[in-house]
């Protein structure tokens, strides 16, 4: 299997990292072929040109070479994980411009009018998002509504054909201790790995 993991965090001493070198980790000690991107340290610029905000005809190749070379590479993955955390119910910039520089019509997805309905074009059925938070369970759900889970589940994955989601909030981060981030690694391989799981697999 190819799957892509990519990380959406400016520090190189949070727990998103530890948690993306987890499971990058854990897939490569199960000889998965990984495409580990930490977006921060690559440099990846999220900002939209003019030419990449087509909804319907087929984006152009960028002239930046490095979201050429992701969208590229996405056409070929079995599986995406994402990992960032939740800053205002969002994620962060550097992932939410490559979601619109990356998964664009002609490479994620094909639409025949603006109210049409998508066609997806990526190989990947499955994703994986890990996200990190500060807010309670309860109190995401009840006064939020959940966001992230709404952006992933309902605007982005589906309209590019992933339609099997996986995603684990781990909370809350700022006060838990080192036991508690050991059992949360702990989880994340194990989430890692049930991606190779072939009674997973789309039939």
């Amino acid at each position: 299997m190819r799957i892509g993991v990519y990380l959406a965090h400016p520090r190189p001493d949070s727990f998103n990292r530890a948690l993306f070198d987890a499971v990058v980790d854990e897939l490569r000690g199960r000889d998965v072929d990984v495409r580990a991107h930490d977006l921060y340290a690559e440099g990846f610029n999220p900002a939209l040109a003019a030419a990449e905000t087509e909804t319907v005809a087929e984006v152009a190749p960028s002239a930046d070479d490095l979201v050429q070379a992701h969208r590229s590479e996405i056409a070929d993955l079995d599986a995406l994980v994402f990992v960032h955390p939740n800053w205002w119910g969002m994620p962060p910039a550097i992932l939410t411009g490559w979601v619109q520089r990356v998964l664009v019509p002609g490479v994620a997805y094909k639409l025949g009018t603006a109210d049409g309905e998508p066609a997806g074009l990526l190989k990947a059925g499955r994703a994986l998002v890990l996200n990190t938070s500060d807010t309670p369970a309860e109190r995401e759900r009840e006064e939020f509504g959940d966001p992230l889970q709404r952006i992933w589940s309902a605007c982005v994955l589906p309209y590019v054909g992933i339609t099997d989601l996986r995603r684990t909030v781990f909370r809350t981060v700022t006060n838990s201790d080192e036991r508690q981030r050991a059992d949360w690694l702990r989880e994340a391989r194990e989430l890692a790995a049930a991606l190779l799981d072939p009674r997973n697999a789309d039939t």
